[in-house]
């Protein structure tokens, strides 16, 4: 077979490759769907059983509040109207009593005794209770007030339907911006990017934007998978998150509308770069007393007491003792036989650096007393090596033990720095170009700047003598880098 044929074989079977995850990707994107939907319909069906459960509930409430008005009112007038009887019947009766009375007193023939008993009569009918009982009912059997026709509200209720769901916006891919760690997102809602759903999608109340790091260039492939970061009620049409480390290839990015509990759909995912230098500590040839945990070196001595700087004296003491251990007689020589020693607390990076620009950051703990950061080429270090004294490593060294200094190391030269021990170091390494800058960031300051022909790989590397330090990365090339890389190449070209 012709290595023609055979290299367009291998093509066809990238080929293939590329579309069997591709399809691995879309059948687990689906499988996914599947189970999203039995869960989302399970969720709207109890909704909607609430909902109607809250419906019933108010109705009931609102009906019996109703029949307590009328009762209250029935059990009000009905009351007057028994007051009214009962007064009324002892009136007649006493009406009754009285005209009986009167129809005797007019068979008595003594006429003395007819006028005692007729001026009595006038008496009692002068303060009898049926001429001073008021004939007017105090209520009436209207109860017209209380008609009901909820018509208009059964209407209602036969328009109950769905919430008009909001329409799917579309991520404005020119308007998003990757920059500094920061990732901004910007997006056309429903009606500006299909003027068909306007009469179709519901109100917008606000927006929520899912994000994920993957290394998949594909979108489709970059969300199959779960662990989406959430950012819920955003009010515009953008949204920037900040403070992200940049340890993947690409941020993965998708928004929907919501109004009340309705969600719309999610846009299509759009996959946005974000390459940065993202490295670890290479902990297996650190120096043996250096404890390498996450992101964080610290110095921490193996029972070796003239480290210890409360012990100095005792050091003077003795001009056959050392502060600092020998080769020898270092810890760690029990380690692997790659690992830094003697006086060279170094670990290195776990990441090469072969061209193009690369950043991170490095900032000092509180206990700090020594440490110095910088690249080399990994060959070039022996086990016994420290930063900045041979050709294959440069670094900047900063120290507050016995007197405050801050250096720049190559090649066994040291350059003093006049400046003040920064609390924040970036570092700039542009391998292409033979560019390595130091930053104090807190300050924006170019502490110095290196031109070499890097003709190697580079590591980052680091020597930490009591304290410790912690190193950002994941860290995009800052902007602010610019203003400095444009004075660094003026200055070359003035010295050419």
């Amino acid at each position: 077979m012709s290595p023609l044929t055979q290299e367009a074989l291998r093509r066809i079977i990238s080929t293939l490759s590329s579309k069997n995850e591709e399809l691995e990707s879309f059948l687990e994107s689906v499988d996914n769907t599947l189970t999203g939907l039995q869960d989302e319909s399970c969720k709207v069906m109890s909704d909607l059983e609430a909902e109607l459960e809250l419906l019933r509930s108010t109705l009931e409430d609102k009906g019996a509040e109703l029949r307590d008005i009328i009762r209250e009112e029935t059990q009000r007038k009905g009351a007057e109207l028994q007051n009214q009887l009962s007064e009324g019947k002892f009136a007649l009766l006493s009406c009754e009593e009285l005209l009986a009375f009167a129809n005797n007193t007019l068979a008595i023939t003594d006429e003395e005794e007819f006028l005692k008993a007729a001026k009595l009569i006038k008496e009692r009918v002068t303060m009898a209770p049926a001429f001073r009982l008021s004939t007017r009912l105090t209520a009436s059997e209207n109860m017209s007030q209380f008609t009901v026709d909820f018509s208009g509200e059964r209407a209602g209720l036969q328009r109950l339907h769905f919430l008009p769901v909001p329409g799917t916006p579309e991520i404005n891919i020119p308007g998003c911006v990757v920059r500094d760690n920061t990732v901004t997102v910007s997006w056309r809602p429903a009606c500006d990017a299909n003027a068909a759903d306007v009469t179709t999608s519901g109100p917008v109340e606000h927006y929520e934007v899912e994000y994920r790091k993957t290394n998949h260039s594909n979108s489709l492939a970059a969300a199959g998978g779960a662990c989406w970061e959430k950012i819920h009620d955003i009010r515009d049409t953008h949204v920037t998150v900040s403070g992200l480390k940049f340890d993947s290839d690409f941020v993965v990015v998708r928004v929907r509308a919501r109004n009340k509990s309705a969600a719309g759909e999610f846009s299509e995912p759009v996959a946005l770069e974000t390459k940065a230098f993202s490295f670890g500590f290479e902990a297996l040839t650190a120096h043996a007393e250096l404890k390498v945990q996450g992101d964080t070196v610290t110095w921490e001595p193996q029972g070796i007491k003239g480290h210890d700087p409360r012990l100095r004296g005792k050091e003077n003491k003795s001009s056959s003792r050392s502060g600092t251990p020998s080769p020898s007689k270092s810890s760690g020589n029990r380690a692997g036989r790659e690992r830094f020693t003697g006086e060279s607390y170094t670990v290195l990076g776990d990441q090469e650096m072969t061209g193009g620009c690369h950043y991170w950051e490095l900032c000092p703990l509180l206990d700090w007393k020594s440490f110095s950061v910088g690249v080399a080429y990994r060959a070039s270090l022996g086990r016994f090596d420290q930063l900045g004294k041979n050709g294959g490593s440069w670094c900047l060294h900063a120290s507050q033990w016995l007197q405050t200094s801050l250096s720049v190391k190559h090649n066994n030269r040291a350059k003093a720095l006049d400046w003040p021990l920064p609390q924040r170091i970036g570092i700039y390494c542009d391998c292409s170009n033979g560019d390595l800058m130091f930053i104090d960031v807190d300050r924006l300051r170019l502490l110095h700047a290196f031109k070499a022909k890097f003709n190697q790989p580079l590591v980052p590397a680091f020597t930490v003598w009591c304290g410790g330090i912690t190193v950002s990365t994941g860290l995009q090339v800052p902007t602010f880098m610019g203003s400095f890389l444009s004075t660094s190449r003026s200055l070359s070209n003035l010295a050419q």
